[in-house]
This record gives structure tokens, sequence and C-alpha cells, in this order.
């Protein structure tokens, strides 16, 4: 993939756009990062990777914004996205000839990346903002709905990856490394620390929030040995956002269920379960639970079951109200071919169940391509469901008369058509 070849005919970013598109990303397993970053790391052969991949993982979502119905398009803020996710292509596409042996383009890359980064960095916040100011502006038509859920799912996801990429490669050749970790990634990563990280920093939102909240118990069983101490080849950063969201819901759960002014609080229980194949981290509240009408619904961007949070950056942090803490946690689960599950008892609490690979050769990345059956669910028209559909049958008490679009399924690797 050569850029003068595309600019011999075609002068425009919609046209190097289409060209890349064409391109399936490559997916990378944890046992790939691993290795490459233990045993062959090389600053030339990362520069040469990403300048090739990087495009090509742009250009595919990048595909899939201009889908997006009109009326989302033209708000200020995805055009703000839009402009942030060209600029960045123009200046990845700009390396596209030099010379790897150069240590000013290497150094110079790896400027770019971080600037690039530092650019994206508040992506997730701005296209929600597009959405609300859209649905402010419009509404929200159930079709609409279900395109743009399946679009963020692609779209967020397809940035866990590339940042992915680009934090491996900065800190694996801008700075000095005294630790145990390969870029971001922890062959060790003690499950239980990170747990207790997460816990804490969410009880002192809670205490800050509502002066008081649960205790923690945590339970481990290890298959693999006798050892309690269970650790993963896994990135400790995924895996402290993840359970952050689930038990600050679960201590929010908790405290309202039972009270501010409670005496005394059920603990939030964490299991974690080394298996064969996979490590399950279990949160379980007593919180009241969720009613199943309402457990797909978590997983929508749209919908939240607190306030918005107020603007003031004067005010006590909320709890929660954002929305996005759920969708985002199960991409992040999903990311490396894990996930994540909700089964909850109306009235009485909610077992939160996190999936990861244990073998880091199985754990591949999940990534989105556009093809033309991706391009196809922004077209076409609701499916009609009978009582014979799983769906239907999960949404059935719900009263919604169509399926929700929240599936996310791997793509198979393959070059495209135009």
């Amino acid at each position: 993939m050569r850029l003068n070849r595309v600019l011999q005919t075609v002068k425009s970013i919609p046209a190097i756009v289409d060209y890349y598109s064409r391109f399936a990303p490559s997916p990378l397993s944890i046992q790939k990062f691993i290795d490459f970053g233990q045993t062959n790391a090389c600053e030339k052969t990362s520069f040469g990777f990403l300048r090739q991949e990087l495009p090509v993982r742009l250009a595919n979502i990048m595909k899939e914004i201009n889908l997006l119905p009109q009326r989302l398009l033209t708000t200020p803020s995805v055009q703000l996205v839009q402009g942030w996710y060209v600029q960045s292509l123009q200046e990845i596409l700009e390396f596209e000839n030099t010379n790897p042996e150069t240590e000013a383009i290497l150094t110079r890359f790896i400027e770019t990346v971080v600037k690039i980064k530092k650019r994206h960095l508040n992506v997730v916040q701005t296209m929600a903002e597009g959405v609300m100011e859209m649905k402010e502006r419009n509404g929200l038509d159930q079709k609409a709905e279900n395109s743009i859920q399946y679009f963020l799912d692609r779209f967020y996801m397809s940035r866990i990856s590339i940042r992915m990429l680009m934090n491996q490669h900065v800190l694996l050749f801008a700075e000095d490394h005294n630790s145990r970790h390969v870029g971001c990634i922890d062959p060790l990563c003690q499950v239980e620390t990170v747990i207790r990280d997460a816990y804490e920093n969410a009880q002192m939102l809670c205490d800050q929030y509502y002066l008081c909240s649960p205790e923690l118990i945590f339970n481990v069983d290890n298959a693999k040995d006798s050892e309690f101490d269970v650790s993963i080849v896994y990135v400790p950063s995924h895996l402290y956002h993840i359970l952050f969201e689930l038990i600050k819901n679960s201590m929010r759960a908790v405290v309202e269920h039972h009270g501010a002014d409670a005496s005394s609080y059920p603990p939030i229980n964490v299991r974690v379960s080394r298996g064969l194949e996979d490590l399950s981290i279990r949160i379980t509240d007593v919180g009241g639970g969720i009613p199943r009408s309402e457990i797909d619904l978590l997983f929508n961007y749209m919908y939240t079951t607190a306030p918005p949070p107020s603007s003031s950056p004067a005010e006590t942090p909320p709890l929660a109200g954002y929305g996005y803490g759920l969708p985002l946690s199960r991409l992040y689960a999903k990311y490396f071919h894990g996930d994540l599950q909700l089964h909850s008892m109306e009235g009485y609490g909610t077992d939160a169940v996190i999936y990861l690979k244990v073998l880091s050769s199985e754990a591949n990345e999940l990534l989105p391509i556009f093809n033309k059956t991706s391009s196809r669910h922004y077209r076409t028209a609701l499916p009609t469901s009978d009582w014979s559909s799983p769906a239907y049958q999960r949404n059935f008490s719900t009263g919604r008369r169509h399926l929700p679009n929240t599936a996310y399924k791997p793509r198979k690797k393959s070059l495209t058509s135009a």
C-alpha cells in the first residue's frame, strides 16, 4: 500500500479513506504483543507496521461515520470528531514513504503518535455530546437508535484498538522501562491488586457522595494450581476500567436501595475463579436488583438510570449519570475476546460477571471491519421478530416491537470491496 499510487489519480481525503478502507485490519493477540515487546522489539519494525495499520483502522471506521443519520452528522460535536480523524489520518500518511533508518523520522513519528493520542482524548465525551445534540434537536426514532447503537459499539472498539497500538509503540520506544510491563501489558497482572485499587477509588467516590459505602469481601478459586494469588497476562488499565465501573454501580445500588441513613450495608462480594480457559470475576451486590426488562437497556448508550451529571466542575463529581460506563466496559472486556454479562434478581441484587481469556494466544483483538455487511446495518429497515427469536423473548416484557441491534460480531479478515 503506497500513498503515491493513490495520489497519482486522486487528491481528496474521501478517496484516500475509500482506498485504505478496502483493506481489513490485522488483529493481534496479547501473545503477539508480548513476544514482540520482550524478544523482538525493534522500533523500525513497529514503525513500519503502524504506518500501514493505523491508516487502515482509521479509514475503516471513518467510512462508517459517513453512514450515520444526516441529522447526527451535522451536529457540531460529530463534525469536530470527523475533523480530528481526518487530521490524524493525514499526519500518519506523512510517513508513508519516509525512511525508517533515519533516527529523526522515528522520533518525529513518536511525537506525532503522542499528539494524536492527546487530540483524541475526549472523543468519547464529544461523540456523546453529538448524540445528545441530535436528540434535543430532532428526537430519536427506533431505526436511528439502532444504527447509532451499532455504530458506537464499533466506533469505540476501533478507538480502543488504535490507542492500544499507539500506547504500545510509545511505551516501548519512547520511555525507559524498569518494570515488568511490556508496553501497557502486564505479563503477571495481579487480579486482586487491580480489584482492590478499583474498590478503594470507588469507595472514595461513594463516601464523598453518600458519606457511606459498603465493604468488600474477596474470594478466589484457582483451578490451575493451589496458589491463591491469581495473575493473568492482561492490560491492567483495561481491567481497572471495567472493575471500577461495576463496583461503583454496585455501591450506588446498595446505598440507594437500603438508604443513605442505614446503620450498615451488605458487602460487595467479589469472587475470582481461574479455570483452564477463562478467568472469571463475579461482582455480587444486594442492591435491589434490576427489572428483567432493563437488562439489555443498560448496555444502550442512550439509556441511563441516573440524572445527568452537572456541568459545573465545582460541584461534587456524581457517582453515575453519564450512561456510557457499562457499554464501554463491555467493549473493553470483549476487545480481547472476553465478555461482560449481567444477571439480576429484581428485589434482591445483581451479579456482574467478567470473562477474560486465560491463554494469551487466544486473546485476539476483536476489530470492526467496514464491508457490505456492516454498511447494510445502516440502510436496512427494522427486522420483524416473532416469539421464536431469543432476542424477542428477552425484550417481550419491555413492549419493544423491534429487535435491539446490540450484537457485535468479529468479521472475517479479508480484502473488502470498494
